[in-house]
């Protein structure tokens, strides 16, 4: 065990479970997480291994004798009618009569209805009127010959979900981790491995928790298939549910003016809209309207009363074209069914998750480490719905007084939720607030940037925030520093000029080089000195634009890096080594010298590695040696020419994210222009 999950089992006891038994547990059981994390809470929130392996056979026993399967419904209904009573896993809804003035309960795999419920029930657990609920229940069978009635009787019901939460310990106990660890926790607590996913990558996943902390907070993700968008709302949460886009309609969503009956936003934090997107998808024009003014003023109408409730809304649907592609010919609302692609419904939208920047879940990315039971954590968030943390930057840090006031909540709820999340017990740094002020500030600016392109009569507002000593910091979105020449033009406008030279940062100047199809390889004559910075998840970078022009023509290249150990950082050096067979012509010889640092561990295996390199190289011209120095190079980075270029590496060449080296379809695996970036520095320095 790692010495962090060792931590989360000794601070947390009781309230974690290690969440790869979900799927061992799960079987053919078609049930939330968060319906068998309530049961693995119960019998398997330790670390004692003979524990674990106890509490999972209880838990596989109970869903074969208790969870319903639909296919087996028969079987447990003549079960509970021949012994008179039996425990069943199911999800129940319940409805009123009025016409018996009763209420009567369902049962959605069992199939049974009409069971009468009190009405002590019902006010203990509204929930139960609307979307349903996951409970365990005692039912029992007594047959009548009244062919009204129902012999069907509820005994006892349980919904699933933590009766107690202690804030005061909760607090206490989040003291005990710094924040790097407390993000990590809160990632596994999700279900994912943190080691496949970066800074920014952590933060886009816990954004998606921001609807459960978050009163009346509403979210979108576009992006493509396959990266998780939905599970949150689907699994994650009691409180929320998630929903298909084409299902919603104003009565089941808001109220039912006949019945009076509320909809879901009156029992629900968070309401999630899944498959959202599709230009052609049917919607209700009224559906929109009262949508918007529940989004912008946290109230709707019934005739002539006006209602209110805080459920946050969560908008998540596929994209179908490419970001550059939706850059340059449309936007990035372009997936959007008609009625909603409306800059006023737009407006009022306070985060845009750019879900091209999310990978695709991978098998190994998923955790075996320790995290929550997302049940408490659930209960977590939703005490926080009660707490506003939105002006904790204001001590280090004011906004530009240009941001509008919808802009300005947008980025307030933003911030508030995280710093609910990360630093629910305060304490953060100017450093940490931010962080968090800058991420929250560039998830708005992507709606206020699209809106402009969408309708001219948004004016195009400058997103900075100041510092105490009047130092302006600008935030720029990372598609307005990855695609400059796209970015800046609206919908309809096609141009190849970018930012004027004197807007430019560092981070402007690196990409556009690397983005241009006419001008791949910068011509020798171009080379200077120069530093580069390239954000996290940024794309479009690969060793041949970036490295190549400057090891062109060089005769003898050292290469100084104390990390090349693992499998993943020899393919790095391979693919760097390839990068100068192409700037070399055939019939030339190059001296490649690699000096590291010998693994403690696997020094043989890696010694293996270096070996092969050399075999391969030699054949195409290039005499590749290595050196193990212990003294000099801890921490050194660099790559040093005979022609006089030092070009100096904060990262060496460990400059992407986790991919899936095996996948052989993956452009990731073949192309490293389409693999994301961690975040780092590159300093280009002449020498001679």
């Amino acid at each position: 065990m790692s010495d962090l999950n060792q931590k989360i089992c000794d601070v947390f006891a009781g309230l974690v479970v290690r969440k790869d038994l979900v799927k061992t547990v799960k079987g053919n059981a078609i049930v939330p997480s968060y319906v068998l994390e309530y049961l693995l809470g119960q019998y398997c929130a330790t670390s004692d291994e003979a524990s674990i392996e106890s509490g999972i056979q209880t838990v596989k026993e109970i869903l074969a004798k208790h969870y319903v399967h639909r296919n087996e419904a028969g079987l447990i209904r003549s079960t509970i009618k021949e012994k008179g009573r039996h425990k069943v896993i199911d999800k129940v809804s319940v409805a009123l009569n009025d016409k018996k003035d009763v209420y009567e309960m369902t049962f959605s795999n069992l199939g049974i209805k009409k069971v009468l419920v009190d009405s002590g029930t019902i006010k203990k657990h509204p929930k139960l009127l609307v979307g349903g609920v996951w409970c365990i229940a005692d039912v029992e069978y007594d047959h009548t010959e009244d062919k009204d009635a129902s012999p069907w009787i509820l005994s006892t019901i349980k919904p699933i979900q933590m009766s107690h939460f202690d804030h005061e310990s909760f607090l206490e106990s989040r003291c005990k981790f710094n924040l790097n660890e407390w993000i990590d926790l809160l990632i596994q607590s999700i279900g994912f491995n943190p080691d496949f996913f970066g800074r920014r990558s952590k933060l886009m996943q816990l954004v998606r928790l921001i609807p459960f902390c978050e009163r009346n907070y509403n979210l979108i993700e576009l992006g493509p298939k396959g990266t998780g968008k939905s599970h949150i709302y689907s699994e994650f949460s009691p409180h929320g549910i998630l929903i298909s886009g084409g299902e919603v309609t104003v009565p089941k969503l808001f109220v039912n003016n006949s019945s009076g009956k509320l909809g879901l936003v009156g029992y629900w934090d968070t309401v999630a809209f899944d498959e959202f997107a599709g230009k052609q998808k049917r919607v209700d024009k009224a559906l929109v309207d009262i949508m918007k003014n529940y989004m912008a003023n946290k109230s709707f109408s019934r005739g002539v009363e006006m209602l209110g409730a805080d459920a946050s809304m969560a908008f998540i649907g596929n994209t179908e074209h490419s970001l550059p592609y939706m850059l340059k010919h449309s936007d990035l609302f372009d997936a959007l069914p008609e009625k909603f692609y409306d800059s006023a419904f737009l407006d009022r939208l306070h985060f845009y998750i750019p879900g091209w920047e999310i990978d695709i879940i991978r098998g190994e990315m998923f955790s075996n480490g320790y995290g929550f039971v997302v049940d408490y954590l659930a209960e977590v968030l939703r005490h926080l719905r009660n707490q506003d943390y939105s002006d904790q930057y204001a001590e280090y840090f004011s906004i530009s007084s240009q941001i509008s006031t919808r802009d300005r909540d947008g980025i307030h709820k933003t911030f508030s939720g995280l710093m609910k999340i990360l630093f629910p017990q305060g304490g953060a740094t100017k450093t940490e607030i931010e962080e968090i002020l800058k991420f929250s500030m560039e998830g708005r600016k992507r709606v206020k940037d699209q809106l402009f392109r969408i309708d001219n009569t948004y004016a195009d507002v400058n997103f900075y925030y100041s510092d105490k000593t009047g130092n302006e910091i600008a935030v720029k979105t990372l598609e307005e520093l990855q695609y400059p020449n796209y970015f800046n033009q609206t919908v309809g406008e096609v141009t190849d000029i970018g930012m004027p030279e004197s807007e430019m940062t560092s981070a402007d100047i690196s990409t556009e080089p690397l983005n241009k199809a006419d001008d791949d390889i910068v011509k020798d004559s171009m080379l200077t000195e120069q530093h580069l910075t390239f954000v996290e998840n940024q794309r479009g970078i690969g060793y041949d634009e970036l490295f190549g022009p400057y090891l062109k023509g060089a005769r003898h290249i050292t290469i100084t890096d104390p990390y090349i150990r693992l499998f993943y950082q020899a393919k790095n050096l391979m693919e760097l080594l390839e990068t100068i067979v192409k700037q070399k012509s055939e019939d030339e010889e190059i001296v490649v010298s690699l000096v590291t640092v010998e693994d403690e561990f696997k020094g043989e295996q890696q010694r293996d590695y270096f070996d092969k390199i050399q075999s391969a190289m030699f054949a195409v011209g290039i005499k590749f040696s290595y050196s193990f120095d212990t003294t000099r190079i801890q921490h050194a980075r660099h790559i040093v020419t005979d022609t006089g270029w030092k070009i100096s590496l904060d990262r060496g060449l460990d400059i992407f994210q986790n991919y899936d080296v095996n996948d052989a379809f993956s452009l990731s695996t073949r192309l490293q222009k389409h693999r994301p970036c961690k975040a780092f520095e590159v300093t280009f320095i002449k020498i001679v």
